[in-house]
């Protein structure tokens, strides 16, 4: 089977091959050799009002726009020659001629393309006797969003964005010439599932996230990439946390959640749900053991998972099929179940092998599911039945062992309590401080899926490993060491943690 069409062009003196209907501007990234652009977003149809992307095409008689030329068979291109370090110059020069001086203060400092392309295009002596042209400067435009119109290029990417991918429309450019401005259309404030993506998308400081202003500087992060947990479609994101100096009590260690590319998933963009997954892996984390909601002084994980191991063994071997029982939750990676049911199906071959989780959502038709764990396919190519806990089951329990905080989604409060106390030992595997924390006789605290490498199926059935992108706090690991920590003390053979 032939392949898709090919062209053959040369670019700065370098053969290449490019996909026939490909830009100039995409046969060059894909061949090492970058062209600058400030309106060109891989995700968005093409505008070309930059003009930034200009080159030298032998046969034309002016500089084209290399981000709307179509390649050809033969063309030859030049990126750099004198002529096209001029034109880069002078967009510089006029975009420059009434751009705020906020550098030291404005937090794209450090990943904006106008100080990139200045350093490596620009270096011009200034001109401009004029004083610059004074616009408004925090404009909140919705959902935490704030326009700074004075640093703003006009390179509509936001624009595009809320008509071709959101197709809300909320912004648009307004006025003309010198005058021409952002700004929200009919007055109506950015509201979308998307907004945080104008954020990632913007060139330059004039979109900000309120969450993110003032907090930290770009080049302090640590930005490595993860898959979202926060619904069943794998997003690919990229955790950006701050790890180069020590951090204050309660200083935030990840400040942003952002948007991965993978073409097969999500494209470019993410969902505000899985933006906000930055603060469940700060926020309300249990650092400790607990017994009966109070830290256990001295208690680690081992001795914790010790004591549960104490418990199965009190109920005789014929009677734990039936008196010992688990829930699960579909956040585990595929190698954490994959041990979890060699622990309790087939070495303990327990009956009541349950699961429960966050209740469905809203879809929204882009990306966001309704199912809100990452890995219910997971469960199911385990060779796990998702089946959901009655209460009847807990109640009638001897050992119950439930990992996560999501027994509260699915019953009444009061229910709950009374059932949890009909068991005589009862012990709770959860990342998170909870209502549940008291009514269990210990608590084990565990990572996030931030914390750990795992792999997840997402709801297209597409397996995706990660790896860990932040660091877990001493003495907090994941669920698979928990697993495999107890599968050894009950003398059980289930393989290493990291089964992947």
């Amino acid at each position: 089977m032939s392949g898709a069409a090919r062209v053959g062009l040369t670019i700065d003196g370098r053969p290449v091959e490019a996909a026939a209907g490909a830009s100039v501007l995409k046969a060059a990234e894909a061949a090492g050799i970058a062209i600058p652009h400030f309106c060109y977003h891989p995700g968005l149809e093409i505008e070309g009002n930059c003009r930034m992307c200009l080159v030298e095409i032998e046969g034309y008689p002016k500089l084209e726009l290399s981000c709307s030329t179509v390649v050809r068979e033969g063309m030859i291109v030049r990126t750099s020659t004198d002529r096209v370090r001029a034109a880069r110059k002078d967009v510089l020069e006029f975009l420059l001629a009434e751009h705020p001086l906020d550098c030291p203060i404005c937090d794209k400092a450090g990943e904006c393309l106008l100080q990139d392309h200045y350093g490596l295009h620009g270096r011009y002596a200034g001109r401009m006797a004029e004083v610059r042209e004074r616009r408004e400067k925090k404009i909140p435009i919705g959902r935490g969003l704030i326009l700074d119109r004075e640093r703003c290029v006009l390179c509509t990417r936001c624009v595009r964005f809320l008509r071709q991918v959101t197709r809300t429309g909320e912004l648009g450019v307004f006025e003309r010439a010198v005058g021409s401005e952002l700004g929200l259309a009919e007055g109506r404030p950015v509201d979308n599932d998307y907004s945080g993506n104008l954020v990632d998308i913007c060139p330059v400081g004039a979109i900000t996230s309120e969450d993110f202003r003032f907090r930290t500087r770009a080049w302090f992060l640590d930005r490595r990439p993860s898959v979202c947990p926060r619904c069943a479609r794998g997003c690919a994101v990229v955790v950006e946390s701050v790890t180069g100096y020590p951090l204050a009590a309660g200083e935030r260690r990840v400040y942003r959640v952002t948007a991965g590319v993978n073409p097969a998933v999500n494209g470019h963009w993410i969902c505000d749900l899985g933006r906000e997954g930055r603060r469940e892996i700060d926020e309300g984390r249990l650092g400790a053991v607990l017994r009966k909601g109070v830290r256990e002084p001295g208690l680690a994980w081992p001795g914790a998972v010790a004591g549960i191991a104490a418990a199965v063994r009190s109920v005789p071997a014929a009677e734990r099929p039936g008196g010992v029982a688990v829930v699960l939750n579909a956040r585990l990676t595929s190698e954490e179940l994959a041990l979890a049911r060699e622990l309790f199906v087939a070495g303990l071959g327990l009956r009541n092998v349950f699961f429960a989780g966050l209740k469905p959502g809203r879809a929204d038709g882009l990306l966001l599911t309704a199912e809100r764990m990452p890995n219910g396919r997971g469960v199911l190519e385990a060779g796990l039945s998702p089946r959901p806990p009655a209460l009847e089951a807990l109640a009638a329990a001897r050992v119950l062992i439930v990992f996560g905080p999501y027994l509260t989604e699915h019953f009444e409060a009061g229910a709950l309590g009374r059932a949890l106390a009909a068991v005589p030992a009862k012990f709770l595997v959860s990342a998170h401080a909870g209502p549940l924390d008291r009514l269990f006789d210990a608590v084990l605290p565990v990572t996030v899926p931030a914390e750990k490498a795992g792999t997840y199926t997402n709801i297209d059935g597409l397996r995706q490993g990660f790896s860990r992108a932040v660091e877990p706090a001493p003495g907090v690991v994941p669920e698979g060491a928990v697993l495999a920590r107890l599968a050894r003390s009950l003398g059980l053979d289930i393989g290493d943690a990291d089964a992947r």
